[in-house]
């Protein structure tokens, strides 16, 4: 059985993680076969979303499968490779063009909440937490991962967060910005579903402009360049644009 499942039912696709016998625990093939799956998913053009998430009802991910792990403690390069496997995951994950959605129940933990981290969105159950657990290990976590957490909370809670490696119920991490909604667990599917059509059925150039111009202002981009300029000029003369005008003058839906 496939550790990985896809399900790509245009212009929605999805993924989910699959070992739930091991709380979706992800291990070194995994993590490739998601980067090569981001670049997959990212040259689609039929897609305009992309929802992830776990199978069964106790994890998203519990992180980093520690048998492979424990395996690996004596082997450096094993180690070094590993952990290049997660990051690699993480960028790839990050960068696919189209908005991403994490639709989390129970753990999202260790690697696995780096991986949510990395989607654009993030839904969660009442009974999910959430923990970032590098100084219980002695480890240190890698600059992307806490950029992105920081991105999202701010300076003094990602220091609180990776300093304390204390577990974060769903309420705190909404509170915290970590997650976009608490939805019913049997809510979930049909909410994540709704989301992705609401999106899906707008101008995909210019949901695609919006992930884009906020990565460039997340990376540092305080004026315009060239490229973000592009997008702003070149929608003005767009089929989208014009198409979108029509139906607002007409007072109908648009037909993107």
């Amino acid at each position: 059985m496939s550790e990985l499942l896809t399900d790509i039912v245009p212009p929605i696709g999805r993924v989910t993680l699959n070992r739930p016998d091991k709380r979706n625990a992800l291990n070194s093939a995994m993590w490739m076969e998601l980067t090569h799956l981001a670049a997959r998913l990212s040259q689609d053009d039929r897609l305009r979303v992309v929802l992830l998430t776990g199978a069964g009802h106790e994890a998203f991910s519990a992180g980093a499968d520690i048998i492979e792990m424990r395996q690996s403690l004596a082997d450096p390069p094993k180690m070094q490779t590993m952990q290049q496997a997660v990051l690699d995951a993480q960028v790839a994950w990050e960068r696919i063009p189209i908005p991403t959605i994490a639709m989390i129940r129970g753990a999202c933990t260790g690697g696995g909440c780096g991986l949510a981290l990395s989607c654009d969105l993030r839904l969660a159950t009442p009974d999910a937490f959430f923990a970032i657990p590098p100084a219980k290990l002695g480890l240190a976590y890698s600059l992307a991962d806490t950029k992105r957490l920081y991105d999202l909370v701010g300076p003094s809670r990602t220091k609180e967060i990776l300093f304390t490696g204390r577990r974060i119920d769903a309420t705190e991490a909404l509170h915290l910005g970590m997650i976009n909604r608490i939805v019913p667990s049997d809510e979930l599917e049909s909410y994540a579903l709704a989301l992705a059509g609401d999106i899906a059925g707008n101008a995909p150039n210019s949901v695609r402009a919006a992930k884009a111009v906020v990565s460039l202002i997340s990376a540092g981009t305080d004026a315009e360049t060239p490229g973000s300029k592009r997008y702003y000029d070149e929608s003005f003369s767009s089929s989208e644009f014009l198409e979108g005008a029509r139906a607002f003058m007409e007072k109908r839906s648009p037909k993107f």
